[in-house]
């Protein structure tokens, strides 16, 4: 019966054979970026694999004819000589030339692989859905993704000089062999075990790195804590310096125990059978002075054959090692085209259709449930209610209540886990995604504050527009955002936030205004405002949404607000608890009602008298 130890190792060894597949689609990318310097680079490492030989031939040649001139053999000749030397000044030349011409071509290709890697990497996480994103799994993989787009680089380079050693091996071994094919033999013989320790050691360590994503992404998220503008102020406030940092030693020194541990035996093995190689190279080293001494081979044979074995025996000690970390590399790039073949998980219809302009019929929730991916509990439970064109819809509830999540569910962030949401009649699943998302402006609560200027944080909205400074200044005034605006130094072009130099912090409320000139880029046709103004002031909130009314008399819209003098403007109330429904109506409808919308008014009532 085969033990553990054997089953572990076979599946390790399956591993990397399966990985190697990845390795052709990732040359083909190389290529992809730009054959000019991938092919240059390939000649230049075909051409440098022949003029080590070469040069050891013609140093034999060099060396031969200087004896025959020393000790006055028939033929030699001085011209003979510096003939020789002129064309090893030439290979020399050749050599520095070709490699200068090949590190400019893997640097610049580098540089333009690094970009395209990086760019497709974004391309596909923007085609991802927020249920795939929401799932810690996909995080420790796109986690592993993006290490690969720069890690990778020198694996493609190991694979190229692999290549430019086989061909340097083929010519020197031709040598060697020709002298003494057992002694090369047993060279080739004594290098397998360090090849198989090597390649087992190899794979030990990418199963280290990958059962340690989960805590290496842990230590980053501490290290943002604790050396973040965005943090600084909490992290100061609340004295979490000290324990942020040895939370994140803790988890260090417990990763470097255990790599520790594994790199003091990858070492010690490694090199006791490293032993084998350098006996045999030794043995077949005396034996070739030997041969030398009684005068079987020249002294120019002796330097040509001592050099040539000395190289092919470096060779191929750099070949198996090569073998084994492209393998052990093949693991990682794995992780990357895992990534490209992660499919989004919300699916989209063979032939979506657009989003209809005008909408005619509206929205309509039929009896909707929903439960996050891997929760135990459902958020929405039965939730059923119709939008109608030009109707404005309030959301009420308690933090957890749902509201949020019916949001996400109308823009088709998820998809109900039951029940169907119509527009127009139609599943919203059989419309195009991006297409319905351009007919709903949306900000929420936790909208982001973009490192970028004023003019980029309010263009994002409609990104096509980005630059239509007419569109924007309209979008400002309709959230009073050109109030925060005209207090720039530099207006529009002003550096918002502080992680790039000249960047200005704004307040939490002057934020809001720019994220609600955000929302009003486009000409949606439903508006969604989840809490946006909750840094506002009563007064201020209450201002920002009777212009709202105002601006949006046309258009449908759903407002999720904690204050009744916001929520009382909507011409629909929906109560949530509990993932449903609890009550709905108008303001006036639910006050004389005297239920739990009632309550809640009077509860926030009394607040204010």
């Amino acid at each position: 019966m085969r033990n553990a130890g054997s089953e572990e190792q076979l599946k390790s060894w399956r591993e990397r054979a399966h990985a190697l597949r990845h390795l052709p689609p990732l040359l083909a990318e190389v290529w992809r970026t730009k054959p000019l310097y991938a092919a240059s680079s390939l000649c230049c490492r075909a051409l440098l694999a022949f003029l080590p030989v070469a040069l050891l031939y013609v140093s034999k040649l060099l060396v031969d004819e200087v004896v025959a001139l020393a000790t006055n053999q028939p033929g030699a000749s001085t011209q003979a000589l510096w003939h020789y030397l002129a064309i090893e000044v030439g290979l020399v030349l050749a050599t520095d030339l070709l490699g200068r011409i090949m590190s400019l071509c893997d640097s610049l290709l580098a540089d333009l692989f690094t970009n395209h890697i990086t760019l497709r990497l974004m391309r596909h996480a923007s085609s991802l859905d927020l249920v795939t994103y929401e799932d810690p799994a996909f995080q420790d993989k796109i986690e592993r993704a993006r290490r690969q787009t720069t890690d990778r680089l020198s694996m493609l380079f190991l694979i190229a000089s692999l290549g430019q050693q086989l061909l340097s091996l083929l010519a020197m071994s031709a040598s060697v062999i020709a002298f003494s094919p057992l002694f090369f033999a047993c060279l080739v013989v004594s290098l397998v075990p360090v090849f198989w320790s090597e390649s087992r050691f190899a794979a030990l360590a990418y199963s280290l790195l990958y059962r340690w994503t989960p805590e290496r992404r842990q230590i980053d998220y501490l290290r943002l804590l604790g050396a973040s503008h965005t943090t600084a102020k909490e992290v100061k406030l609340f004295g979490l310096s000290g324990y942020l940092i040895d939370k994140a030693d803790q988890l260090f020194q417990r990763f470097y125990a255990e790599n520790r541990q594994l790199a003091i035996r990858r070492a010690t093995v490694n090199y006791l059978w490293g032993l084998l190689p350098t006996i045999a190279y030794y043995a077949s080293f005396v034996y070739i002075l030997q041969q030398a001494i009684a005068r079987l081979i020249t002294v120019g044979d002796l330097i040509f054959l001592t050099r040539a074995f000395s190289s092919a025996r470096g060779l191929l000690s750099q070949i198996f090692q090569n073998i084994s970390r492209v393998a052990e590399q093949a693991l990682y790039v794995r992780d990357l085209f895992d990534f490209f073949e992660t499919k989004p998980a919300l699916t989209v219809s063979a032939n979506p259709l657009p989003a209809p302009r005008p909408i005619r019929d509206g929205f309509q929730f039929e009896d909707v449930h929903f439960a996050y991916p891997g929760a135990a509990k459902a958020v929405l439970n039965g939730i059923s209610f119709h939008l109608v064109p030009g109707q404005k819809i309030a959301l009420l509830g308690e933090n957890g209540a749902g509201k949020t999540t019916l949001v996400k569910l109308l823009c088709r962030l998820y998809d109900p886990t039951a029940g169907r949401i119509l527009l127009d009649g139609n599943d919203l699943r059989d419309y195009d995604p991006e297409s319905l998302r351009r007919e709903i402006g949306v900000i929420f609560q936790d909208f982001l504050k973009y490192d970028s200027t004023a003019g980029d944080n309010i263009g994002f909205g409609l990104v096509e527009f980005i630059g239509d400074t007419p569109r924007i200044d309209r979008a400002s005034e309709k959230s009073y955002a050109d109030t925060v605006i005209s207090t720039l130094s530099d207006g529009y072009k002003t550096m918002l936030g502080r992680r790039f130099e000249g960047g200005i912090e704004l307040s939490q409320g002057q934020w809001q205004k720019i994220a609600l000139a955000r929302a009003y880029m486009r000409d949606a046709q439903l508006l969604i405002l989840d809490e946006p103004t909750a840094s506002l002031d009563a007064r201020a909130e209450y201002e920002v949404f009777q212009r709202f009314a105002n601006l949006t008399s046309d258009k449908s819209a759903v407002l999720i607000s904690h204050r009744f003098s916001t929520v009382r403007m909507a011409d629909q109330i929906l109560v949530l608890e509990h993932g449903k429904i609890l009550e709905r109506g108008s303001h006036s409808q639910l006050l004389a009602r005297g239920a739990r919308y009632a309550e809640l008014f009077e509860l926030q009532a009394a607040g204010y008298r």
